[in-house]
């Protein structure tokens, strides 16, 4: 029987996308690892592998559908031995097998479920039969087994610091697929993915739809991109189910701009310039290792504790905003945080980030004092508990060793979940950033 290839999640917060573009056709011969398709999610476009070897032998979603559901059937694959062009006689009967689901729990529905049952049961179990045989209880593997996952997976997973053998496997026979590495436990405690898998914690619905809005006023009517969908819906989450404190500082920054002209001369010749947003994410990173307590992510009745400082910074991309991860800033040099954050943001603005590329983190910096804003309070991303908003550096009279000057002075606001965060531990961390923005040697020693 041809086996079904879903729409893949290829993100958690994923729950539908866009089928891009087919990269194989109707015949071709597939195998373990070879690519399959393009598709769009809320953030970047995705390449989809094959994790079976066979034939392609149904096209059932045409490339450029939108709104395609996760886990809705989008091809058939022939394994070697069957008919290649007999899936569209199979496609019916794998259509049904749905129906069981329901029939499985007929508590809830009415009597007239039952009736129509009968009739289709032989044949459905007639043809749900084959996929118990090969359960997935082998993915535990056996001692000594090799655990079943595609090549872009095993790849993912030991750049994420991922044990295969702790996931379940969600793809044909149960092999592990992308998708998976998002939903299993790290091999290390404060790893990236531990975010990750915070980030699974069920967030509450909106309390309600937003009304229509009608108007004689002359107007067109865009559709929202999927993009926008995520952004809207995970902001309003955000602001009805994170106490959000705000708390603002003013910081000096003529040391830290006298500081990056030298660094600047001294990395000339090997091609890298360093901004003020390169430092102030450093600076970022080694307030939260100072401030443990700032650190964290709110989990319902736990709290995870990061060891490392993972920082989300916010870039702005046609359509939208998009907050790809330096991993690991605080143990990083400010040259290394400027080359990542180069081509993070340039894959970004292209749509090629990989999911672990933009999901987890600990804490997130927003910068809009390249706008000339000189104050915002930004909103919080769960399942981080933090967020820093910067606004634009300008000359304001300040007092310096009880004389008033004329200094280049900055404001910064902290966002903090107040059900992770006390007021106290995120002054004591707002204190730690002005206190290395404002000496910054702190920041490359």
């Amino acid at each position: 029987m041809p086996t079904e290839l879903k729409m893949p999640a290829l993100s958690p917060t994923m729950e539908e996308g866009t089928l891009a573009k087919w990269l194989v056709k109707e015949g071709d011969v597939v195998k373990s690892g070879d690519l399959l398709a393009e598709i769009e999610t809320d953030k970047a476009t995705m390449e989809y592998e094959a994790v079976d070897e066979g034939t392609i032998a149904k096209i059932l979603v045409p490339e450029g559908s939108e709104g395609v559901k996760v886990g809705a059937v989008i091809a058939l694959i022939a394994a070697e031995g069957e008919d290649a062009g007999a899936p569209a006689a199979s496609a019916p009967a794998a259509a049904p097998v749905p129906a069981p689901a329901p029939a499985a729990a007929p508590a809830a529905a009415t009597p007239a479920l039952a009736a129509p049952k009968p009739d289709p049961v032989p044949p459905k179990v007639e043809a749900a039969a084959p996929p118990p045989p090969a359960p997935m209880t082998h993915v535990a593997a056996e001692p000594g087994d090799r655990v079943k996952a595609s090549p872009l997976a095993r790849r993912l997973a030991e750049a994420q610091g991922i044990d295969l053998a702790s996931l379940t496997g969600s793809g044909p026979n149960g092999r592990i697929v992308r998708a998976d590495l998002g939903m299993g436990a790290a091999a290390t405690p404060h790893a990236v993915p531990v975010a990750q898998s915070a980030a699974l914690v069920p967030a509450p619905k909106p309390a309600a739809a937003v009304a229509s809005v009608e108007t004689d006023i002359p107007h067109e009517v865009v559709k929202l991109s999927g993009m926008r969908k995520i952004i809207a819906r995970r902001l309003t989450e955000s602001k009805q189910t994170v106490p959000h404190i705000y708390l603002t500082v003013d910081i000096r920054l003529d040391a830290l701009l006298k500081l990056r002209g030298e660094l600047n001369a001294g990395l000339a010749s090997r091609g890298v310039k360093l901004s003020v947003n390169d430092m102030l994410i450093k600076a970022l990173a080694l307030s939260l290792i100072e401030v443990p307590e700032c650190n964290v992510s709110f989990a319902g009745d736990t709290l995870i504790k990061y060891s490392r400082a993972d920082i989300s910074v916010a870039v702005s991309i046609p359509g939208g905003l998009i907050t790809p991860i330096v991993t690991g800033a605080d143990s990083m040099a400010i040259s290394a945080i400027s080359k990542a954050m180069n081509d993070l943001a340039g894959r970004a603005k292209e749509g090629k980030l990989q999911p672990n590329e933009y999901q987890g983190g600990t804490a997130s910096l927003s910068n809009m004092g390249m706008y000339g804003i000189k104050q915002f309070e930004a909103v919080i991303n769960p399942p981080q508990a933090m967020i820093m908003a910067i606004g634009a550096g300008e000359a304001r009279p300040y007092v310096v060793d009880g004389a008033l000057v004329v200094a280049t002075v900055m404001s910064a606001t902290g966002s903090f979940d107040h059900r992770a965060i006390d007021g106290a531990d995120g002054a004591r961390q707002m204190k730690a950033f002005k206190a290395l923005v404002e000496s910054p040697l702190g920041l490359v020693a």
